[in-house]
């Protein structure tokens, strides 16, 4: 089985080869190619892959190179994890929304527009490539934002999954919690990515029995300050939501706290630079402890899970994902992308079947998936009119001014990755 990652000179990447090598029963990988057009840090990260490999006795051979179509050619699956602009373009993502008084975030409000904006049209590029090199290859994306990432490679025909950690995070967290194993944990997970509530938390698999209550009463302080929200929201909801609900939840005090410290782009780049210097060690054999607080946790085991599924042999398999609406959510387009528990196996991924969703959820869903859309319409086609319009639609933005001077900042901000800028 061949394996490429696009986006293999990431820091990322030693989290995703330690998945590999640990994780080979489940999924054999033959041959995995690391793909990179920064080829100084690609030999880099290429070498510590081969040596955690050989520290695991993994068969497997690894190579690197900055030629996309013949990294993916033979392909079975190809993994999305890309960051267009690098740190520098977060940092800006992060920074110039403040100035309206608008959450500065990489995959939310206005600077997930910017990031969706400069990301698409790379994507679309890359798939169209893949599917000439390798026209039966699964194509997996991590690259925020992931919703509509997705979206945009669904609606060009392209065999596609969105992936996210942050339902992984959250039945190992549970799981901890609970004192029961990671596979006895089954989340009613439900809304788009990086816009989700836990709406049970069941032992035993799907049918089995809610906890959630007991998870609240029993651990919701701790619960709370992970997501860094009043224990009384979680109780008054009666729900887990995600950490990104934070951003619309506690908008006014989380634009406070971020003009106050360092982005996270700037503590993320010093910590690029540490594990790059690490990664450098030609004694280094696995991935550094370190590692664990650059982000992505257990996105190694989810992406072998859901390679495996997706994979001859490999599935069915339930795992939250993101893929087509297709009626699961009644009240949002078929081809809105959401992000729940679903089906997975050679034909692709099918949603489960969820309860209605309470109007305090569904009205926000409605509202980011029409953003979704008119932010997916702006990456396509480009113009000032339409950026405009997606940060009007966005509830984080939703003000004429506010989105008129969002506009004139990303497109400043942007203009060497916008063609048409």
């Amino acid at each position: 089985m061949k394996l490429a990652v696009v986006g293999g000179g990431s820091t990322y990447t030693p989290e995703l080869i330690d998945g590999f090598a640990r994780l080979r029963d489940t999924l054999p990988v033959s041959e995995l190619v690391l793909i990179d057009p920064a080829a100084e840090r690609l030999e880099l990260i290429g070498a510590l892959a081969r040596r955690i490999f050989a520290r695991q006795d993994h068969p497997g051979l690894i190579t690197t190179t900055s030629d996309l179509d013949a990294g993916v050619a033979g392909a079975d699956a190809v993994l999305l994890q890309l960051r267009i602009g690098g740190q520098a373009a977060r940092l800006q993502d992060e920074t110039w929304p403040l100035e309206c008084g608008c959450v500065g975030q990489e995959t939310t409000g206005a600077g997930g527009l910017a990031k969706a904006l400069r990301t698409v049209p790379v994507v679309l590029d890359i798939a169209e490539r893949v599917r000439r090199a390798s026209p039966d290859a699964w194509i997996i994306d991590f690259t925020n934002p992931v919703g509509i990432v997705t979206r945009a490679l669904l609606r060009a025909g392209h065999k596609a999954v969105g992936l996210c950690n942050v339902a992984i995070g959250f039945q190992r967290k549970f799981a901890a919690l609970l004192d029961v194993a990671p596979a006895e944990v089954h989340l009613d997970h439900v809304g788009l990515n990086h816009l989700t509530w836990e709406l049970g938390v069941r032992v035993g698999g799907p049918g089995g029995r809610d906890v959630l209550p007991e998870l609240l009463a029993g651990h919701g302080d701790a619960v709370a300050a992970d997501l860094r929200l009043p224990r009384a929201v979680l109780d008054r909801l009666g729900v887990v939501p995600s950490y990104y609900l934070r951003y619309f939840y506690a908008h006014d005090a989380v634009v406070r706290e971020l003009g106050e410290k360092p982005s996270r782009a700037a503590e993320v780049a010093a910590m690029e630079r540490e594990l790059l210097a690490l990664y450098a060690d030609p004694a280094l054999d696995e991935k550094p402890a370190l590692l664990a607080k650059r982000g992505g946790a257990f996105y190694s085991e989810a992406a072998v899970d859901l390679a495996a599924a997706l994979l001859a042999g490999g599935g069915p398999a339930v795992q939250v994902v993101n893929t087509y609406n297709g009626g699961t959510l009644p009240f949002l387009p078929d081809d809105a992308v959401i992000e729940v528990q679903a089906r997975v196996d050679g034909s692709g991924a099918a949603p489960l079947a969820v309860a209605a969703l309470d109007p305090l959820f569904a009205g926000l869903v409605s509202h980011v998936s029409a953003y979704e859309d008119l932010a997916l319409d702006a990456a396509l086609r480009g113009g000032r009119e339409r950026v405009f319009k997606a940060l009007l639609a966005h509830p984080l933005v939703g003000q004429f001014d506010l989105a008129e001077g969002l506009t004139d900042r990303l497109l400043a901000h942007n203009k060497e990755h916008l063609a048409w800028a």
